[in-house]
């Protein structure tokens, strides 16, 4: 597990942390000490295409200072390359380093129409699901790795939905299986150019994320949760985004993570690796669940995997 001081002097770059899971890794990171620069499109004086302006990357800062590491917001669309470079050559000017980089860029929950074959779903609405979730990656990395590479050791974070395991099955929409199954690719072969300069490139999935708009979809709070599983049973193997911002502090601060290198991860996955829990105490392995009593045959309960 990570100390308070485990990522002292640590500069972090969390793309995509307005919300969710990337706000989650940012604080995590804050919480080991790092120096955390999170980006994304909503600030107290703009909301993004996403529409929720009651989370802003300016809030997300102030979490990571809180939280006792250092918070520095920069709007940034990442599909906006001149923007991606403005803001590398803001943390070179200022560090000279770069320690992490996160790519959890997305946004694109909005466009989805599940259950629609490929030649129903409006071409406009598929294209910009591959802008938010794969081009804005590329970008990002393209833009970045020459910072991170100046010193040995760096890692990179692809943040996805499901395991390489689990998104062997359809997920359900064209457009969306292919933004979800590309970061896993990307870490791989990121993995494979960096591990020649000391570098380490994974791809960390959470399992059934509790996000605010999850929360909102089911008409619940972080405090009665539960509340949900009544509607939805699956709910129940449910994560808070802390458990993935726990699972990348601790593999950010262990010094022999290289071992992962290019692999596909989970949350649950990394928690009884580095023995972290959830805010509850427990360790959910979402992915598990589903692998073995959803779809598979085996008999269990949620219990089993919590």
């Amino acid at each position: 597990m990570t100390t308070d001081t485990a990522l002292q002097g640590k500069i972090a770059l969390v793309a995509g942390a307005t919300r969710g899971a990337g706000r989650a890794i940012a604080v995590q990171l804050g919480a080991a000490g790092a120096t955390v620069y999170v980006t994304g499109r909503t600030t107290r004086e703009h909301t993004s295409e996403v529409g929720r302006a009651t989370e802003t990357i300016e809030q997300t800062a102030e979490l990571v200072t809180e939280a006792g590491g250092r918070g520095i917001a920069v709007p940034t669309d990442h599909l906006d390359v001149a923007q991606v470079r403005a803001l590398v050559a803001g943390i070179d000017k200022d560090h000279g380093r770069l320690d992490i980089l996160v790519n959890d860029i997305w946004g694109g929950e909005h466009l989805i129409v599940w259950n629609t074959k490929m030649w129903d779903t409006g071409l406009d609405s598929g294209l910009r699901m591959l802008e938010l979730g794969v081009r804005s990656h590329i970008i990002t990395s393209s833009c970045a790795l020459p910072l991170l590479v100046r010193n040995p050791g760096g890692l990179v974070v692809e943040v996805t939905d499901g395991t390489a395991e689990s998104n062997r099955r359809f997920r359900e929409n064209f457009y969306y299986d292919l933004a979800k199954n590309a970061p896993i690719r990307m870490a791989f072969t990121l993995g494979e150019d960096l591990k020649s300069v000391g570098g380490t490139a994974v791809c960390i999935s959470p399992g059934f994320l509790r996000s605010e708009q999850m929360l909102e979809v089911f008409g619940v709070r972080e405090e009665n949760w539960r509340d949900a599983i009544a509607e939805q049973p699956h709910f129940a193997i449910a994560e808070s985004p802390v458990y993935v911002g726990r699972a990348v502090a601790a593999l950010a601060a262990d010094p022999e993570r290289a071992r992962w290198n290019g692999r596909s991860l989970s949350s649950g996955q990394l928690a009884k690796e580095y023995g972290f829990t959830d805010v509850d105490g427990s360790r959910p392995d979402a992915w598990g669940y589903f692998e073995d009593v959803v779809y598979g045959d085996k008999d269990g309960s949620v219990d089993d995997y919590r």
